[in-house]
C-alpha cells in the first residue's frame, strides 16, 4: 500500500478517457489498495483513477453514513450510469483542485452498473451525496471535471479543520 500523487487541475492527464479493465491484476489490485489509501488520507470521499495519473475505468466511493454497501466503500470498475432522475444542486470540491468549491447540479438520483475487485458485476441505486459522488467521478473516467459544469465562480472552501480540531469534530471532505 502507497499513497499516490493525487494530480492536479491543468494536469493533461485529467482530460483524457480511460481505457476499460478487462481483468483486474495484481497490479489493478495495488492500484485500488492505493487509491483507497489515498483517497482516505486526503479526506476525500471519492477518487477516480486518472486522478492519481492511471487511465483505466476504476473509481472508489465512500460517503460515510449514507455508504449502503455493507458499510465497504464502492469499487467501481468500469461503472456506467443506467439510470437517472431528479436534480439538485450543492456544493462540490474535488481533490484534483483542493481547497477550491463551486455550485453544481447534478441528478438526485442514479443507478450504476459496475464490477467489483474480483470482477463481479453488481447494481447500486444512489441518491443525495452518494449520487453526486458517482456522477463526479465517473465524468473524472470521460476526462472531464465539475470546473466545466460549475455554476457560477469557484471559490475558496474554509474548511473548519482549525475550529473543529478544537471541538474533535470531524473536517469536511472533497470528492
Amino acid at each position: 500500500m502507497a499513497l499516490r500523487e493525487i494530480r492536479e487541475l491543468g494536469d493533461p492527464i485529467l482530460e483524457k478517457a480511460c481505457r476499460e479493465v478487462k481483468e483486474v491484476t495484481p497490479r489493478i489490485r495495488e492500484l485500488i489498495t492505493d487509491m483507497l489509501e489515498t483517497m482516505y488520507e486526503a479526506n476525500g470521499v471519492g477518487l477516480a483513477a486518472p486522478q492519481v495519473g492511471v487511465l483505466r475505468r476504476i473509481c472508489v466511493v465512500d460517503v460515510g453514513d449514507e455508504n449502503i454497501h455493507d458499510g465497504e466503500p464502492f469499487i467501481l470498475i468500469n461503472p456506467v450510469i443506467i439510470e437517472q432522475s431528479g436534480s439538485q444542486t450543492g456544493e462540490e470540491g474535488c481533490l484534483s483542485l483542493p481547497g477550491k468549491a463551486g455550485k453544481v447540479t447534478r441528478p438526485e438520483k442514479v443507478k450504476i452498473r459496475a464490477f467489483d475487485e474480483n470482477m463481479e458485476e453488481y447494481e447500486a441505486e444512489a441518491e443525495g451525496l452518494l449520487a453526486r459522488a458517482f456522477c463526479h467521478e465517473l465524468d473524472h473516467l470521460d476526462g472531464h471535471m465539475y470546473t466545466e459544469i460549475v455554476e457560477g465562480p469557484i471559490h475558496d472552501v474554509e474548511h473548519e479543520e482549525e475550529n473543529d480540531e478544537e471541538n474533535g469534530e470531524e473536517t469536511d471532505e472533497e470528492e
